[in-house]
């Protein structure tokens, strides 16, 4: 049996890190942003340049989750210092769709998709915003939490998806395209 699984996430510069009885909080250059690991038993400890993540005699979805958490930390720093953007194009054969960003970039707005009168709407989750690229029929969307930007953009995709019909033929909706940083790090 093994006595314990450990791992060691580094704490990136220009980041500070708080640990509260397995709630994690990562201050950055770009805000704030806090995760409990609460529902899991481990043992996470600050040390100067690192967190140490521990769990003790461990079965195999004990060690499976040291790695989650240890991604899910490192994802918390690189939004705090880069932040995540999806780009997001509406594809269409007949029927253009016409997409609105309304209520201070928080909501969206589907119109004239396949032609139907019915207006979809998608609330973003908490801390994203959507913007217009620019480009024609494309928007983006961005936010500090990788979760909430990839979720948001999944309701998106989801709220244009056609019903009745073959899928195969009828390719129309709004789809990631790309998937980037909203500032790239400098480096040293």
């Amino acid at each position: 049996k093994q006595w314990y699984q450990r791992r060691v996430a580094i704490t990136a510069g220009g980041c500070s890190v708080k640990i509260d009885r397995r709630i994690v909080t990562v201050d950055g250059p770009r805000g704030s942003l806090k995760k409990s690991f609460k529902h899991l038993q481990c043992e996470l400890t600050l040390l100067k340049k690192s967190i140490d993540i521990k769990v003790h005699f461990p079965n195999r979805k004990a060690v499976a989750c040291v790695r989650t958490i240890c991604s899910h930390i490192n994802n918390m720093f690189t939004g705090v210092q880069q932040g995540y953007k999806y780009k997001m194009k509406s594809v269409y054969a007949h029927f253009p769709i016409n997409i609105n960003i309304i209520n201070d970039n928080t909501h969206v707005e589907v119109h004239n998709f396949l032609g139907e009168k019915f207006v979809r709407r998608v609330n973003l989750l908490p801390g994203v915003t959507c913007k217009s690229t620019g480009n024609k029929d494309e928007i983006m969307v961005e936010g500090n939490d990788v979760e909430n930007v990839s979720r948001s953009a999944a309701l998106i995709q989801q709220s244009t998806t056609v019903k009745n019909k073959d899928i195969r033929k009828f390719l129309d909706g709004v789809y990631v395209s790309e998937k980037t940083f909203i500032q790239e790090l400098a480096e040293e």
